[in-house]
């Protein structure tokens, strides 16, 4: 059994930042790729971010790029989603996302169905 824990999500003001985490555990995780998504009222599972086992590869939705950063510590198997810049349109329940797969390059990273365990999700708010 794998489990994904998000922490991190509150309610900020636009402008500001705003860091996530998500640690994964379980004795048949052995590390893979990790990411973020994010899912807004009225609206579905929407791609966020990826990166890749080994770190080398990240990829963001437009939405994203240039504002938010995915990183991790692969020694704790725990992945980071920095947020800067902020907007009302970022309000969302974000949820981490991983796979067992190693390869330094992810096959369509923003299909919700490829990711194989997935966090209960965080709460952030961003009021204008």
């Amino acid at each position: 059994q794998v489990q994904l824990v998000e922490s991190g999500g509150r309610s900020v003001q636009a402008g500001d930042s705003l860091r996530l985490s998500c640690a994964a555990s379980g004795r048949t995780f052995r590390g893979g790729a990790m990411g973020w998504f994010r899912e807004a009222p009225g609206k579905g599972r929407q791609f966020v971010a990826a990166i890749s086992w080994s770190g080398t590869n990240t990829y963001y939705a437009d939405s994203v790029k240039g504002r938010f950063t995915i990183s991790r510590d692969n020694f704790g198997n725990t992945v980071y989603l920095q947020m800067d810049r902020l907007i009302p349109d970022d309000t969302a329940v974000y949820y981490c996302a991983a796979d067992g797969g190693r390869s330094p390059n992810l096959q369509a990273p923003s299909d919700a169905a490829r990711w194989d365990y997935w966090g209960q999700g965080t709460q952030v708010t961003v009021s204008s």
